[in-house]
């Protein structure tokens, strides 16, 4: 077992501690070999680039790299307890497949730098997943909103009827909500868009190194200067991602609250596909709202994992210490519970049937109550007075409001939901991502290409 770790000096190591230290890696690095193939492939030719590796073998181990690398998408690649991580057993691997070639590939780099590298160029990939998958959504509450822009329904404050709204402007509300998480995208991305390898263990090494080439070569727009910053940063950068996915599930949570509220026989504005539903043990009419709750709770399980980074991260001394490692599983857990979240309403968002009769019942003469202020208002008379006259017409029974009156035809009123601005804001950010996305495509060719 000693010669497996990357550190052994072939000293004794307790069979306890070992399982303690090693904990999850050998299950949750399995995510992060594809990534650390890429880096490991773009440190080889950097190592050979600058005189430190021969180039028959950066060659070699190029090859190999990107037979793992294909290996762990595909699923067959496997980390062995014994091998305590990702990074161990991508090295054995090389090894076995080059010889000695594969225990150069070390040279002027730590694990700490290694797998700060295989996580940024992770969250980099999944956070252009999940920027796709919130365009889809997005997409699809716009086309909801198209769909229902003059269907009327009660608009709602502490859960009390308010004033006149649309389907069509509840739609638009969690579209909006998206685009302002997809423009918020670019700043995490920015966050993300610096190459931390040549850290080391976070003080450099005393080697004449190429980092800028490294970064070129994985498509990073530039070096994370800092090496003790680079080990600063554990944390600083999983707590970014995850709070942007806790902001982005934030909205979502409101709409599958709102369906679950109004599918129910109560209310009766919507109702959901039988496929979309499950029953009941015991009762033979139940049609749960099963799905809707569960992503519901993904959406607040989410802050739970999210304050689990926090509390991961937080006290510390700068530089590196092995509390990071714990960093690893709520992050990808996170980002993987928003991808699914995503998908499942993508799905959902399109089916759900809008009962606009129950809805149009429900939207009385009462919503349009500071419609009629408004109405008396622009006869002349101040607000305030229009707002009492109204307010006794409702106690005595002799409220009759036009309600053809007023439409709020202002940017964003039920009358003017802006649709085309949105969409327009959505093909912006649509084009990035998949620019974005092409670019990382053609930079990792490059490093795989003899």
């Amino acid at each position: 077992m000693a010669e497996d770790r990357l550190w052994a000096k072939g000293l004794p190591l307790d069979a306890a501690i070992h399982r303690f230290t090693v904990g999850e890696d050998p299950v949750v690095d399995l995510a992060l070999v594809p990534h650390d193939a890429l880096g490991s492939a773009a440190h080889a030719r950097m190592l050979a680039r600058v005189g430190l590796l021969p180039e028959s073998d950066m060659r070699a181990l190029v090859l190999a790299l990107r037979t793992l690398h294909d290996e762990a998408r595909a699923g067959t690649f496997t980390i062995r307890p014994e091998q305590e991580d990702g990074h161990t057993a991508l090295e054995a691997a090389l090894v076995g497949l080059v010889g000695e070639a594969g225990r150069r590939i070390h040279l002027a780099r730590s694990r700490n730098d290694q797998v700060q590298l295989a996580l940024r160029l992770l969250m980099r990939e999944q956070v252009l997943g999940l920027g796709a998958r919130a365009v889809e959504l997005t997409e699809a509450f716009l086309d909801f909103a198209q769909a229902h822009v003059n269907t009327p329904m009660p608009g709602y404050t502490h859960m009390r009827r308010a004033m006149p709204s649309t389907f069509g402007m509840w739609g638009a509300a969690f579209a909006e909500g998206l685009l302002e998480e997809l423009e918020s995208l670019r700043g995490l991305w920015a966050r993300l868009d610096r190459c931390p390898l040549g850290s080391a263990a976070g003080f450099g090494v005393p080697l004449p190194i190429d980092r800028q080439y490294v970064a070129t070569l994985l498509g990073f727009s530039r070096v994370q200067r800092s090496p003790i910053d680079v080990q600063n940063s554990r944390g600083r950068h999983e707590t970014a991602a995850v709070s942007w996915a806790c902001s982005v599930a934030g909205g979502l949570e409101k709409w599958l609250w709102d369906v679950a509220l109004f599918s129910t026989e109560e209310f009766g504005f919507l109702a959901l596909p039988d496929a979309f539903t499950t029953g009941s043990s015991i009762m033979p009419q139940k049609k749960n709202p099963d799905v809707v709750e569960l992503a519901r709770g993904r959406c607040r399980e989410l802050r739970g994992l999210a304050r689990q980074v926090e509390e991961v991260a937080s006290g510390l001394p700068s530089s590196y210490h092995r509390d990071f490692q714990l960093l690893k599983r709520p992050t990808l857990a996170a980002l993987g519970s928003l991808r699914e979240v995503l998908e499942v309403l993508t799905r959902l968002v399109p089916v759900v049937q809008v009962r606009a009769e129950t809805a149009a019942r429900a939207s009385d003469d009462t919503l349009y109550a500071a419609h009629q202020a408004y109405v008396l208002a622009g006869q002349g008379l101040p607000f305030r007075d229009a707002y009492r006259q109204v307010a006794h017409q409702l106690a005595d029974g002799t409220f009759k409001p036009d309600r053809t009156a007023l439409t709020a035809t202002h940017l964003g009123g039920a009358g003017n939901l802006g649709l085309e601005q949105a969409r327009s804001e959505l093909a912006a950010a649509r084009s990035w991502l998949t620019e974005t996305h092409r670019a990382l495509a053609v930079c990792a060719e490059r490093v795989w290409t003899p």
